[in-house]
């Protein structure tokens, strides 16, 4: 299994990232193409799901967007200008909304998800993190590690827009933070019309994939490749690696109303931490399957799935257990989302399911 497979759980290797300039064209044709209309969208292979005040919203390959109306009953497809795979999506209200995903394209609707425009793409990206590179460099205290910062701007500059953004979190309409794959993370203060480079912010010198964000007033957490976490304390301006439970990679991270920080990734692994991230204590469960997504739910607990398509549940104050919830998929699931009727929806291989608001223990 390659590098990329093993950090990006959610996309569950569904697809192969494009790399080096052979693929430059094909990159650039699918960010100048809109999505195409699909009959059967709903089946389609789906990456995330998000809630945009009762709407639920799910994005996946090929630029594909779905919108539901009737807590996951009937899906609609979006309109949407490019055709690149989206990894991530997440709405601060029920009309703003961001999707990211393949060749570092960053997406934005302020109509629920009607229509969405493009707010950043890999080239710019690039270029970006290459001008704050080089800025950084005159002045950088250790020279070693900001020339070598330099050369690695240049060289995702010279790559072209190939390379994935697999999480996105904002807090209101103005202040965000995405990251991806090789250490690709940027923030913005004005609702994405400015985005700049963090990554000479973050100590994460191996350029490990970051997977995962989640947030806790004033404290960021990153979660990634290898076992990487990291915590932010002045509102995701700047990160400092935690001392990590486990060396191998975190695939989700999520925090519960009680403060509890929750992360899991590989074989099942999961840990939870009262103390911001300080330290860290198991939350084993039964099956050594890869969890691919967590949630919290609208009572304040936690809930995780697994790329089988098995839910678990938090159930104490610690978060510390977790139980299972409802009887497993059988099928890949890459994200789950809970309506405001209670019901849940995953996403996944073969599309989306539809989960009772009762047990959530068959499809509909």
């Amino acid at each position: 299994m390659n590098r990329i497979c093993q950090v990006v759980g959610r996309l569950m290797c569904l697809m192969a990232l494009p790399l080096g300039l052979a693929h430059a064209a094909s990159v650039g044709d699918t960010l100048d193409t809109p999505a195409m209309q699909a009959p059967q969208a709903k089946s389609a292979v789906l990456l995330d799901l998000a809630r945009a005040g009762a709407r639920l919203v799910a994005v996946g390959e090929r630029g594909i967007v779905l919108l539901s109306d009737d807590h996951g009953v009937s899906w609609r497809q979006a309109t949407v200008p490019v055709s690149v795979s989206l990894t991530a999506v997440q709405f601060v209200d029920a009309l703003t909304g961001w999707a990211v995903g393949h060749a570092g394209v960053v997406l934005v609707t302020h109509d629920g998800g009607e229509h969405w425009v493009v707010q950043l793409d890999g080239l710019r990206a690039a270029q970006l993190e290459l001008v704050s590179a080089r800025q950084q460099l005159p002045s950088a205290n250790d020279q070693v590690a900001a020339a070598a910062r330099v050369q690695t701007a240049e060289r995702l500059a010279s790559d072209g827009a190939d390379k994935p953004f697999l999480a996105v979190q904002f807090v209101d309409d103005r202040h965000g933070l995405i990251v991806g794959a090789y250490g690709l993370a940027f923030r913005t203060d004005d609702g994405g019309t400015t985005w700049h480079s963090i990554m000479g912010d973050i100590d994460n010198p191996m350029g490990a994939h970051l997977s995962a964000i989640t947030q806790q007033g004033q404290h960021w957490f990153l979660a990634g490749e290898q076992g990487y976490l990291a915590r932010s304390d002045d509102a995701g301006h700047s990160f400092t690696p935690l001392d990590s439970p486990y060396t191998g990679s975190f695939f989700t991270a999520q925090t519960g109303d009680n403060g509890v920080l929750l992360v899991a990734g590989l074989k099942g692994n999961a840990f939870v931490s009262s103390d911001l991230g300080q330290s860290f204590q198991p939350a084993p469960v039964s099956m050594p399957v890869s969890f691919s997504d967590a949630i919290r739910t609208d009572d304040g607990q936690l809930l995780l799935v697994n790329q089988s398509g098995a839910l678990f549940r938090t159930d104490n104050p610690s978060g510390a257990t977790l139980v299972p919830y409802g009887k497993p998929l059988g099928k890949p699931v890459s994200s789950v989302i809970q309506a405001a009727d209670g019901s849940l929806t995953l996403a996944g291989f073969t599309g989306l399911t539809r989960l009772s608001p009762s047990v959530a223990n068959a499809s509909e």
